[in-house]
């Protein structure tokens, strides 16, 4: 792996923040520092958003879009090429094992290559009047669209919205989470090599207040965040002071339910895989396991047996499962398990820090499956972002939907069945922007509208839904008569 660049990409190049001031990479794995990131401020995210009003008015929002459609379809592609470099960035950055930041590249990449397909198919449509009269609308950019991206899947969350932004005009400026967003940046230099002109695609690495400027900056015309509920609130209340649109995907704490009809089996593997994908730090993530009580004793013995066998280590090694990404975040999920036995939980597999010597100085946390788990108790109704999953039982169908509505969450549910009417059942019945029946995880979602109801969040992201983030309608008029 080449030397890491830790300066931010304003205006088609590398710089260091105004200030001069930096702030460390971690590496997750061991605790140690691996390179120094630039901590921008108000100036520099100034310096981006006048770059990007700069390249829009120049040329990118009215440029023809199949040539917008090239650019993008470059862009993929050279992702694909430089694939191995971009894992191990994002390994290293965030923890998780190398293959698994493999298929975030591939991700990346799938969005852009779809919203390549799209950019020339952004269409209005006509309104009849009467004779003497047409009527059409336009889909217009907004102008600068700001991406506030977080650190658990840094290069595939930043791609799922800069992608449309770019698709339909707009400019960029992203400021990426300092715990990891690394990836991000050498993104937009990529998108440089791709044709994409300077100013239109911007980073501005930093903290909270970097953050914090950038929303709050005038020059802002859209918010596309996600993160935690408590941050969604406060750049909502930001953005209103100048009357901007914002796209939120916030918290999850996504029920999987599972009945005694399942594929059992299946039902469990795939249960394990949510523990080992990114240590569960995903807003996604299935984390809560509602099982019918026929099915509870024989569910419980099948994912413990996977459960036990997950491999830990290092990212760049490639294990089943890396660390979380900080020392924060560790101490968080560990008070988490700690509270959790307090109200009764038992632990069934793991419930606390590695004990292994050789992942001491890492941020590792025991695999963890957590039986008896109270309702109403913080385990069961918070989102944990860690390698657990808790379980709770229920006896009906109306029970588990009762259940799985019992958050203020709503992202995705699952639902394993092999009874057609049961599954339609819960899936009307639950209040989640994703249902998922019988499979957590398919390739080719990129076209899959996808975001929240209640604390979840507002807006639609991926697909073609994604475009009514990034665009305005023009109604014209005209009369001929």
């Amino acid at each position: 792996m080449t030397a890491i660049d830790g300066r931010m990409f304003v205006n088609g190049q590398r710089t260091w923040a105004n200030s001069g001031s930096t702030f460390d990479a971690i590496d997750p794995a061991n605790g140690q520092a691996f390179t120094a990131v630039a901590r921008g401020d108000e100036t520099d995210v100034d310096a981006a958003v006048r770059a990007a009003h700069i390249a829009v008015d120049a040329g990118w929002a009215g440029l023809a879009p199949v040539r917008r459609v090239r650019i993008l379809n470059l862009l993929a592609a050279l992702l694909r090429d430089q694939r191995q470099e971009f894992a191990q960035l994002e390994s290293l950055d965030v923890g998780k094992p190398l293959r698994q930041a493999e298929d975030d590249v591939e991700a990346a990449a799938a969005y852009f290559e779809f919203f390549a397909g799209v950019a020339d198919k952004v269409f209005g449509s006509s309104i009849p009047l009467g004779k003497g009269f047409v009527d059409f609308t336009l889909r217009e950019p907004l102008g600068v669209c700001a991406q506030i991206v977080p650190w658990n899947y840094p290069l595939r969350l930043a791609s799922r919205g800069i992608a449309p932004a770019l698709a339909c005009g707009n400019a960029v400026v992203a400021k990426p989470a300092a715990e990891a967003g690394l990836s991000i940046v050498r993104l937009a230099e990529l998108a440089a090599d791709a044709g994409i002109p300077a100013g239109v695609f911007n980073v501005v690495t930093g903290g909270r207040e970097t953050g914090a400027a950038l929303v709050a900056h005038p020059g802002i015309n859209h918010v596309t965040f996600t993160g935690s509920v408590p941050t969604g609130i406060a750049i909502m209340k930001a953005a209103a002071d100048h009357v901007v649109p914002v796209t939120l995907e916030l918290g999850g704490k996504s029920p999987n339910i599972v009945f005694a009809d399942a594929d059992l089996e299946r039902a469990a593997a795939s249960s394990a895989t949510t523990l080992m994908q990114n240590s569960a730090q995903t807003c996604t993530a299935p984390t809560r396991l509602l099982l019918e009580s026929a099915a509870h004793d024989r569910f419980v013995d099948l994912l413990a047996q996977r459960i036990r066998s997950i491999r830990l280590g290092r990212g760049l090694d490639n294990p089943d499962m890396g660390p979380v990404v900080s020392e924060r975040q560790m101490h968080r999920v560990l008070g988490f398990l700690e509270g959790g036995v307090k109200d009764g939980a038992t632990a069934i597999t793991g419930g606390g820090r590695s004990a292994r010597p050789d992942l001491a100085q890492g941020y590792f946390i025991e695999p963890t499956l957590l039986d008896r788990v109270p309702r109403g108790s913080a385990l069961e109704q918070e989102e944990i972002f860690g390698p657990v999953l808790t379980v709770t039982s229920f006896d009906s169908v109306d029970e588990a939907i009762a259940i799985a509505n019992g958050t203020p969450y709503g992202l995705v549910t699952g639902i394993w069945t092999r009874d057609l009417a049961k599954a339609l059942t819960v899936a009307t019945g639950v209040k989640a922007g994703q249902i998922r029946v019988n499979a957590y995880s398919v390739e080719g979602s990129t076209g899959l509208p996808f975001g929240g109801y209640k604390r979840s969040g507002f807006g639609r992201e991926q697909g073609v839904e994604a475009l009514a983030n990034y665009t305005q309608i023009k109604n014209v008029m005209i009369n001929f008569g």
